[in-house]
């Protein structure tokens, strides 16, 4: 095949070189992810031209179907045969490449397709759909899990998250390649974000899961009234002002309620949803596309191959727990377009005792900070100048600003953490917070002689609260409670005065501490503040072990 093919940027080369080298290799299954706006369509249409035997390229939105079957025809020259396998739609005998709805392939339709074709290549846009039954079907029976199988099955996808929890594992046999989102904005091919943390009253504490997120039928009951959607509207119009907005939605009622919000305060907006006749929502995006809409409300319809680079804010009316999801509705911004300079997420933010995804989160930040329009970028700078100024400093949950946060950390005082309420309920003794770290206790073993215990996190999962006695490990919990009372008990083992030393009330915690080791823990309280008493000496030097892996500055005698 020859065609003008559109030229390749360096990641996109090493995407397609990725595939190339694998199957080399001998794998037939495998997985390319890059974000939306990083050009999957001209990396698998550089994959296409390549092919000496005929492709078939799966999607599963008309809108894809279209996209792909144009980058296609340009990548491989007017003389090729690219023809489209869907609805009343049949294609040629010859096409060399066929661009397939999945919801097409029945069966019998898919034998036909294939009498007469060696497919060697198989291309699956927005993959992350493979490991719903129905589109497993599709692929055996194309036969890429069959030990004999000659062809190759290429996966896109800008997430291998998925909704329902199920993951790509079993279809796809390794991601090939990748590249994250703020990746792509850090090298300039797609634009800077910033982002506005807006608070609404919607509750959705008494919510449940489906998979990775909520329910749909109980967060749409809870987001979709009147005065949530009038604050969503508002919040556009002052925020977005010209800029070119799409916002995403539970429900097709919810997607028209916040239409007719923004209708109200004389903003121009359609809808569009997966219900809605092709035509009609053909007309309303061009409409938008051609700056008669500003805005354009939606539910699920454009999280997947909505190509319009003009778009220049993110509405985030449908909050979600998937970062797969909100990476995909927020990536529908990124493009590159002559005179953009960034785009603008709004993120609604409800009433909530989960994590729910943000801005700032997608990019490994506190989720609940809000940027104040600013961008991701300049806040990950921020934070990592907090690191290197404040190392031992922990943002707190909660709303917060990057002002905010400065500030507290000048005035970073560990001895101030409170312990847990769980912690507390079940221990009388004196635990000092190590912040999301653990919790140390000092105590005497002996007369005279103090002990130091800690309770460390060392990992995620699993038994990860590890107990230490004065530097040597000895056991790992599940939980910090039973960590916690299995150092009261071992406490109280040793005696009347050693579980008395535990308590806050004891007298050796007033005493002056030996004059070097205040000053060498006398920068970790900020503000001017210095610690003299022997508990809080104590209590910093544990903050600064855990925190940095100092060593332990040694054992304590009362009137040393």
């Amino acid at each position: 095949m020859s065609g003008d093919a559109p030229s390749l940027r360096p990641y996109q080369r090493e995407a397609v070189e990725a595939v190339l080298s694998a199957r080399r290799s001998g794998m037939r299954r495998m997985l390319v992810c890059l974000p939306t706006g990083a050009g999957k369509t001209v990396v698998f249409a550089h994959l296409a031209r390549l092919a000496k035997r005929p492709v078939l390229v799966i999607a599963h939105r008309e809108e894809l179907l279209s996209q792909a079957r144009s980058k296609l025809q340009h990548a491989l020259g007017a003389e090729a045969v690219v023809a489209i396998e869907q609805g009343g739609r049949r294609a040629e005998a010859e096409a060399r490449v066929v661009v397939c709805s999945i919801r097409s392939l029945r069966t019998e339709r898919l034998a036909r397709l294939l009498a007469g074709r060696d497919v060697g290549l198989v291309i699956y846009d927005e993959c992350h759909h493979a490991a719903a039954e129905d589109n497993l079907r599709v692929l055996r029976e194309l036969g890429c899990f069959d030990p004999g199988w000659t062809g190759t099955l290429v996966g896109f996808t800008a997430t291998t998250a998925r909704g329902d929890g199920k993951g790509l594992d079993d279809v796809f046999e390794e991601i090939v390649y990748a590249r994250t989102l703020p990746e792509m904005i850090h090298d300039g091919y797609l634009v800077p974000l910033r982002g506005y943390r807006v608070a609404t009253s919607a509750d959705l504490t008494r919510l449940t899961s489906r998979g990775n997120d909520f329910r749909e039928e109980e967060l749409a009951e809870a987001v979709d009234i009147e005065e949530r959607n009038a604050l969503v509207a508002r919040s556009i119009q002052e925020l977005a002002r010209d800029r070119r907005t799409i916002a995403f939605c539970v429900t097709v009622a919810h997607a028209q309620h916040l239409r007719r919000s923004l209708q109200a305060l004389g903003v121009r907006a359609g809808t569009v949803h997966g219900e809605m006749p092709s035509d009609d929502r053909a007309r309303v995006l061009r409409d938008f596309a051609e700056g008669r809409m500003q805005a354009l409300t939606n539910v699920a319809v454009l999280t997947e191959g909505f190509d319009d680079p003009g778009v220049s804010c993110v509405a985030m009316a449908r909050p979600t727990r998937s970062e797969g999801m909100y990476a995909q509705c927020v990536g529908r911004g990124t493009r590159l377009s002559p005179g953009k300079r960034d785009c603008l997420v709004l993120d609604f933010v409800d009433v909530s005792e989960l994590s729910l995804c943000s801005l700032p989160s997608l990019f490994g930040m506190p989720r609940e900070l809000d940027l104040e329009g600013r961008e991701v970028g300049e806040a990950e700078r921020f934070f990592e100048q907090l690191a290197f100024d404040h190392p031992a400093f922990e943002v707190e949950a909660g709303a917060i600003t990057l002002g905010e946060i400065q500030a507290r950390a000048e005035a970073f005082d560990p001895l101030t953490q409170e312990v847990d309420v769980e912690v507390r309920a079940i221990s009388r003794n004196a635990w000092a917070s190590l912040g999301r770290h653990g919790l140390a206790l000092h105590f005497e073993r002996a007369p005279g002689r103090l002990s130091e215990a800690l309770v460390v996190s060392r990992g995620a999962r699993g038994r990860r609260w590890e107990v230490s006695l004065d530097g040597k490990a000895v056991e790992r919990f599940s939980a910090i409670e039973e960590a916690v009372q299995a150092v009261d008990f071992e406490v109280h083992r040793m005696g009347r005065a050693a579980e008395a030393s535990a308590r806050a009330e004891a007298s050796w915690r007033r005493a002056a501490a030996p004059k070097g080791r205040a000053e060498a823990v006398a920068g970790v309280r900020r503000g001017g503040r210095a610690a003299t008493a022997l508990g809080d000496v104590l209590a910093l030097e544990a903050w600064v072990k855990v925190t940095t892996g100092a060593k332990r500055a040694g054992p304590v005698k009362r009137g040393r």
